[in-house]
């Protein structure tokens, strides 16, 4: 399975630098390409033991971080989010299954309480203007 991961990525990434020309290319190549964020990280095939993944943010730990700490781990829990489901419909396309499914309901638990914690702030601000824009950006979340 993981050589199907591979092989797809490859391409993936032989068709994102077959676009690029010149000197354009030269610096894509050496360059991060962002195409990797959408694929997890190899493994070595001589590791035999499984891989194990941790679990979900809880509300009480979320709650001690700041502002800037929450969006930053949003941004992180995002990211996750999307390489899960881009590595799962490239396995689903290909009748493969799909590792460690109970990855993404962690990573979408930990986002909701994110926005569950963050809510929480708006509410108790006392000023209603701030109060009201907070609450937008959370729903824009």
């Amino acid at each position: 399975m993981m050589m199907v991961v591979r092989y797809f990525r490859r391409t993936l990434f032989a068709a994102a630098k077959s676009e690029s020309s010149g000197a354009a290319s030269m610096a894509r190549t050496t360059a991060h390409n962002p195409l990797e964020e959408f694929f997890e990280a190899d493994r070595k095939a001589d590791e035999e033991k499984p891989v194990v993944y941790g679990r979900s943010w809880k509300a009480q730990e979320l709650r001690l971080k700041s502002w800037d700490d929450l969006n930053k781990l949003w941004f992180v829990l995002l990211k996750e989010k999307n390489m899960l489901m881009t590595q799962r419909q490239m396995l689903h396309a290909q009748n493969l299954r799909f590792p460690n499914p109970e990855r993404l309901p962690k990573v979408r638990k930990s986002m909701c309480r994110i926005k569950h914690v963050l809510t929480e702030r708006a509410i108790e601000e006392p000023d209603s203007r701030r109060s009201a824009e907070m609450k937008r950006m959370i729903n824009a979340l």
